[in-house]
């Protein structure tokens, strides 16, 4: 799903929407975007395809594990790493293990 800001043809009524329900999911089905459902003229909530919301959630995770390895690599970067064997050494004796042969 490409990234969009909320435009007005997904912008609905909520009453429109209980009213309507199986023609509001076939569109939210097709479209995989989301839709915001007013009351009182107000956003009040979005709704969405599981498709789409699943697919949503997944590019989120993807972004914030891209973000996690390029704060590691910079933290690398700034000297602000220890070495592998350190750590490995530092965790064995915080958890009383003995060290692999």
């Amino acid at each position: 799903m490409a990234a969009t800001s909320l435009l007005p043809e997904n912008i609905h009524p909520l009453t429109d929407f209980l009213r309507h329900h199986k023609r509001h999911l076939q569109r939210l089905k097709r479209s995989q975007r989301p839709a915001v459902l007013t009351l009182n003229g107000k956003a009040e909530v979005v709704v969405q395809d599981a498709k789409a919301y699943q697919a949503m959630l997944e590019g989120i995770e993807a972004l914030q594990a891209k973000a996690g390895i390029a704060e590691g690599i910079a933290s690398m970067e700034r000297g602000e790493g220890e070495a592998a064997p350190t750590v490995f050494a530092q965790l064995r004796k915080k958890h009383g293990l003995k060290p692999a042969k």
